[in-house]
């Protein structure tokens, strides 16, 4: 009889966020193909699991699944999982489903944490229609494109970064897809979890001097159809204007307005300025 291959979604910082069919699940199987096997063993060492591992990551992937599937069509079970999330996810994982379903090996899913999508929800921005755009390429030619493509698309962008390039990324974001609304989640659900919200040359200045560490996933607003951020200058100079009725100084009434339209603070706080000085 055939075994089935188990795609486990494990936790992607908080341990208590693996759900018991997903322990119940590691705990069954005759092996777990791991994207690094010393955090999965730390992780059974957790679960109190005893299973044997194998590595699969990146580079091994191709030449690994020819192996997997003799073990399944021999009657093994196989739970397959990377580092933190959904395996397959910008994670390894894809090639080996695939190639399951096209063998006819039953392949099912334990649900679990995805931090693509803990981010989107915590972001506050539309969640009704979003693009998952993963890890952008680093420059060139191919970046350029992939900005070009997303600059009219009018769902929210969910984006994979480097913790080190974050803030050029938010300023390349900027440049190609003009000023909207972003955050920025950083160690989702573990101790030092940050989220960042404001637009998205706020976001680049206010992290250009800071050293990140850590997963990050960035989330910007989508194109919108009212003409763009400008449109929107009336509505952020009122809600500045009345944060600093309020008591807010000028400089945090403008940042926070332009977290709330997508509009650029500067130009938010020049019209507070102004009106200041009619």
């Amino acid at each position: 009889m055939t075994g089935t291959l188990f795609v486990v979604g494990t936790p992607i910082g908080n341990l208590e966020d693996l759900s018991e069919r997903a322990r119940a699940t590691l705990a069954s199987v005759d092996l777990v193909a791991a994207e690094d096997t010393r955090r999965a063993g730390r992780l059974l060492q957790h679960l109190g699991v005893h299973a044997r591992l194998v590595s699969l990551f990146d580079a091994n992937e191709a030449a690994r699944v020819p192996e997997l599937l003799e073990r399944l069509r021999a009657g093994d079970d196989v739970a397959l999982i990377s580092d933190a999330g959904m395996p397959g996810v910008s994670d390894p994982g894809y090639r080996v489903v695939a190639a399951c379903a096209d063998a006819g090996v039953p392949v099912d899913v334990v649900p679990g944490p995805s931090s693509a999508i803990a981010a989107l929800v915590v972001s506050g921005l539309p969640t009704d229609r979003f693009a998952f755009e993963g890890f952008l390429p680093r420059g060139g030619k191919a970046r350029a494109e992939r900005f070009a493509a997303l600059a009219g698309d009018p769902r929210t962008v969910v984006i994979f970064e480097s913790p080190r390039r974050v803030a050029a990324t938010l300023a390349d974001a900027a440049a190609a897809l003009g000023e909207r609304r972003a955050v920025v989640a950083r160690e989702l659900t573990k101790l030092h979890q940050e989220v960042l919200r404001g637009s998205l040359s706020q976001l680049a200045e206010d992290l250009r001097e800071r050293e990140l560490k850590g997963e990050v996933v960035l989330v910007v607003e989508g194109a919108r159809d009212d003409g763009g951020g400008k449109d929107r200058m009336p509505e952020a100079v009122e809600i500045a204007r009345r944060l600093v009725d309020d008591g807010a100084k000028k400089r945090a009434a403008a940042r926070e307005a332009a977290s709330r339209t997508g509009v650029a603070s500067g130009e938010v706080y020049e019209h507070l300025l102004n009106r200041a000085s009619e």
